[in-house]
């Protein structure tokens, strides 16, 4: 009874829903230009349970009329019905109804013409179709043309529903459907085009930003499209969990993303730090409502994603204010860029509310925006690169003033430590030629002390013997010359007894004596001064012969009767040096030489021979040998290191080859060493007759 009257009011065209309501739609194309939407025309039935059939949404009665072009169902855990006549007064054999918004999770379409009801479609976002039904809710109707039927639209879902109805012919659709998916491809080519550039100079500066901001993109532009009905909402097609939450999970990810590009790009670190330290908190209430969304209510899910996003907004929008106050010139950028993506999220939300109509400036304000968005932020981001470039240089001028400091300080620091090394070193040397001096006076007090000893045993013999003399002269004197004769004879008689002759003669060895023992005092000391030679600084041509003689008349008192000194001294010229400086090392080898050759305790001969020789190659060769202890490869290996010595502790300092070393390299010559332990050792001694750098200077 039921169905036969509902079969008995379509067949009259009586309206099921409120007879008072045009519900009539007359389709006349006018050359095929597409129609506004019809929301006007339709009735709205809310079905809470969601179980009502077509034929029963027919016969409710409590269906209102819709005052909307497009009717704005919001986010409704009810089911909603639609229906509207239409009238097929085009030349057009089919009707084309098209539902340019994709996210309805469940969509059934019913014809009811002819006195039955024929299901068109049965789809939605939530479940599964194939890919030939494509992304959009575009549905033939088989209205002949004169032909009149009753379309009734179930949908429901738990985002919020619009359902912009349009009816069209065939050619007007598909002319719509290119420019919109010309339109979709333009974006996702922009976004794209951005996110790759940006994506590249990050793998050449290395700055996060730029790697945040193609992330931050890529979800924009996944949350568009999928909203659009085009990629991920196509290629998920099969998987109605995951396309109908797409969208929203693209959107919590965009703000994700989004919030850590801004802070990085705007520089809230430093700028805002208690605005920067609470934004991981947006992070943990998204994770919860990712959460909640795909495996609680998603009803509730949805709308704290709703409210969290228009919180993360506000929050971003003060942020960047404030930023701006404090004086970043990337917080300009993103004011403005993020201002263009607020307006069309506020023209669509409106368009959602009611308050503007739906159309395709409303429906793609917010992808609009968020291209006008992603341009800007692209232009921020290339400006950075200046900023950077400008912060780099300043640094590079900030650590180079740094550098220079530290470079004037650790300069001063080695300058002051190289004069402590100097002076160290000085007091070293000096320690060492007193030393050597400390032997030098030993041997000439010993040396002086020897004539002196002369003159001293020789001075009462010298005085008895002149008294005699003097006696002798004044007895002659005191002789009368009346009385010479007898007188004299007794002078001569008392010169007889006291031998005067002998005297004389004595008193001239006294004093062949007294002159020996001068002469030898002036030989000790001109040989002291050849080998000091402490008024000489500047190079002089000086005979090497000379120097070891003059260094050997020092040492040979020291090691008189205990070393045998030999010497094999060759002709040579004179040699361009330092006289002192090489009188010091013929001293330090001297007298190491005899040194080793005393610490025998074997018996062998103490022989210390000193050779010299003009070479071949031009150069003065001059060998000191000795009979000595030798050392082994290890000790000979480190005998010209300083402070290295093989003496007890007190009586070696370990610089005297260290500074014959010295010596020898400032006057461009070699030191050679041959020694085994028990054998003895050589030290050969090669310089060349003319210093090089003289020679250079005189050129």
């Amino acid at each position: 009874m039921r169905c036969s009257a509902i079969l008995l009011m379509l067949v009259m065209g009586l309206p099921v829903f409120a007879a008072s309501h045009p519900t009539r739609v007359p389709i006349d194309f006018h050359g095929g230009a597409l129609q506004n939407p019809i929301g006007r025309h339709c009735l709205i039935l809310e079905d809470p349970g969601g179980q009502l059939t077509p034929d029963e949404a027919l016969l409710d009665t409590t269906a209102r009329a819709c005052m909307a072009a497009v009717p704005n169902l919001a986010v409704s855990r009810s089911a909603h019905w639609i229906r509207f006549d239409l009238q097929n007064s085009s030349p057009a054999h089919q009707v084309v109804l098209t539902i340019p918004y994709t996210e309805i999770d469940e969509l059934d379409l019913y014809l009811a013409m002819e006195g039955r009801i024929i299901e068109i479609a049965r789809t939605g976002l939530g479940r599964s179709r194939s890919k030939e039904q494509g992304h959009e809710f575009a549905f033939e109707l088989p209205i002949e043309q004169g032909e009149t039927a009753t379309a009734l639209l179930r949908v429901r879902g738990f985002h919020a529903i619009h359902v912009p109805l349009v009816v069209s012919d065939a050619a007007s659709y598909r002319s719509a459907s290119g420019r919109r998916n010309l339109a979709m491809g333009a974006y996702a080519g922009i976004m794209l085009a951005m996110a790759l550039y940006n994506l590249f100079l990050f793998f050449s500066i290395r700055e996060k930003s730029y790697l945040l901001y193609p992330l931050y993109m890529a979800a924009i532009c996944v949350a568009q499209l999928t909203f659009q009905g085009v990629g991920p909402a196509e290629w998920l097609s099969a998987h109605p969990f995951l396309a109908s939450r797409t969208s929203m999970l693209a959107a919590l990810l965009a703000v994700v993303f989004g919030m850590e590009f801004s802070r990085r790009f705007i520089g809230t670190r430093q700028l805002l730090p208690r605005m920067h330290r609470f934004i991981p908190v947006f992070y943990v209430l998204i994770a919860g409502i990712i959460a909640v969304y795909f495996a609680g209510d998603a009803w509730v899910g949805y709308n704290l994603a709703q409210a969290v996003c228009g919180i993360t907004a506000v929050y971003l929008l003060v942020m960047s204010v404030l930023a701006i106050k404090r004086g970043s010139r990337q917080a300009r950028f993103f004011l403005l860029a993020w201002t263009f993506f607020l307006v069309g999220v506020v023209l669509f939300v409106l368009k959602d509310a009611g308050v503007l109509p739906f159309n395709w400036l409303t429906h793609s304000s917010m992808t609009l925006g968020s291209a006008i968005e992603g341009v800007l932020l692209s232009f921020g981001l290339a400006d950075r690169i200046n900023v950077l470039r400008r912060d780099k240089e300043r640094l590079i001028r900030e650590q180079n003033v740094i550098l220079e400091q530290k470079v004037q300080e650790r300069t001063a620091a080695l300058q002051e430590s190289n004069d402590n090394l100097k002076r160290t070193q000085a007091q070293l040397v000096n320690s060492e030629k007193m030393a050597s001096l400390g032997q030098l006076t030993a041997g000439i007090a010993h040396e002086i002390n020897n004539p002196i000893n002369f003159i001293s045993s020789n001075i009462a013999p010298l005085r008895r013997n002149v008294g005699d003399v003097v006696e002798v002269i004044k007895a002659y004197r005191a002789v009368d010359a009346d009385a010479a004769s007898p007188d004299l004879l007794a002078v001569r008689e008392k010169e007889r007894r006291m031998g005067l002759d002998e005297t004389i003669n004595e008193l001239d060895e006294i004093i062949g004596s007294v002159a020996e023992g001068a002469t030898r005092t002036a030989e000790i000391v001109r040989g002291l001064r050849n080998f000091s030679r402490l008024d000489e600084d500047d190079l002089k041509l000086s005979d090497l012969n000379e120097g070891l003689r003059s260094t050997l008349t020092v040492l040979s008192p020291q090691y008189r009767d205990k070393v045998e000194l030999r010497m094999e001294l060759g002709e040579l010229p004179k040699v361009e040096c330092f006289p002192g400086k090489v009188n010091q090392v013929f001293m330090n080898i001297l007298n190491n030489a005899a040194q080793a050759t005393l610490a025998r305790a074997d018996g062998r001969p103490r022989h210390v021979t000193v050779t010299t020789r003009h070479a071949d190659d031009g150069r003065v060769h001059v060998v000191i040998s000795d009979t000595g202890v030798g050392m082994g490869d290890d000790v000979k290996a480190r005998i010209f290191d300083p402070f290295f010595t093989t003496k007890p502790v007190g009586e070696g300092t370990g610089l005297g080859l260290a500074i014959v070393y010295g010596i020898i390299n400032d006057h461009g010559g070699e030191i050679q060493v041959e020694s085994e332990p028990g054998m003895g050792s050589a030290f050969t001694i090669v310089l060349p007759v003319r210093r090089t750098s003289m020679q250079e200077k005189r050129a």
